[in-house]
């Protein structure tokens, strides 16, 4: 049991993965890379979405509390990203090492990017007490609307099918590396969607938690997982109780903050990948 360091890296991933509802994979993917250089691709995304699955099933039972999931729109990007996520975890294997570092990489910086540049409120996100604002009225638009349990109500409008289109993509590309899905899939939510960042971070844990699933049962069957069994044990011992604390943070902390954390956390990450992959 050598590995024992594994949990408490584990409780820290956990934590600020369900703080910026982005499941942590993203912060464990680097770290994994840089402590098991000699690793194939399809062993640290086993390892990976196991444990991002842990975390976001904890993070969404803590968020199911604080009723900030979107359920109806969780379900429909759900099985969007199911055949995209199995397809992903099926195609990692094919990966050469370095080609899987650099599209890691290239990917988490340009996110860096987007997100630093134009942190601002989505557009069509209402957060307030009581009332609700108008939002966009069209056929093409769903619009939601609901109260959490501190009395903060939400009112948003997004386009389904784009959603849709957007989550198949999210499930091929994080299953295929190994990040979960929720670093890209808040950004997407927040920006593209108008999600409130609250109910983004939460209802994207949920997305998460049935995507990494879907990841990981392909791992398991093709007999991948079985090489990190160990691993994903020891970290899911640490993240299921520092997703409890992430959400339990998620409280006192302004939606700009987490979306600038997000940004800063991914361009040190995708940094971080480049110089391993060159």
């Amino acid at each position: 049991m050598h590995d024992l360091w594994l949990v408490p890296l584990g409780f820290a991933v956990g934590a600020f993965g369900t703080l910026i509802g982005a499941g942590g994979g993203f912060v464990l993917v680097p770290l994994l890379i840089l402590i098991y250089p000699d690793e194939s691709p399809d062993i640290l995304t086993s390892t990976t979405l196991a444990v991002v699955f842990f975390n976001a099933l904890s993070g969404s039972l803590a968020y199911a509390r604080m009723r900030r999931i979107d359920y109806k729109s969780g379900l429909l990007f759900s099985i969007a990203s199911v055949p995209g996520a199995v397809l992903g975890a099926f195609t990692t294997s094919f990966l050469p090492r370095n080609i899987f570092d650099g599209i890691f990489g290239v990917l988490l910086i340009i996110a860096a990017i987007y997100l630093l540049v134009t942190t601002r409120p989505s557009r069509g996100a209402v957060i307030h007490r009581t009332g609700t604002e108008s939002q966009p009225n069209s056929a093409r638009y769903l619009t939601r609307s609901f109260t959490d349990r501190r009395g903060e109500s939400y009112t948003y409008s997004f386009n389904p099918v784009l959603g849709i289109v957007l989550s198949f993509f999210v499930g091929f590309l994080s299953s295929l590396l190994g990040i979960g899905g929720g670093i890209i899939h808040v950004p997407l939510l927040i920006r593209l969607l108008d999600f409130p960042v609250h109910v983004a971070t939460a209802t994207s844990h949920f997305i998460l938690a049935i995507m990494a699933f879907a990841g990981t049962a392909v791992h398991v069957a093709t007999g991948t997982f079985s090489k990190a069994i160990e691993r994903v044990v020891l970290l899911s011992l640490g993240v299921i109780p520092g997703a409890q604390l992430g959400a339990a943070l998620s409280h006192h902390v302004a939606g700009a903050w987490i979306l600038r954390s997000l940004g800063i956390a991914l361009g040190f990450a995708g940094g971080r990948i480049l110089l391993l992959a060159f």
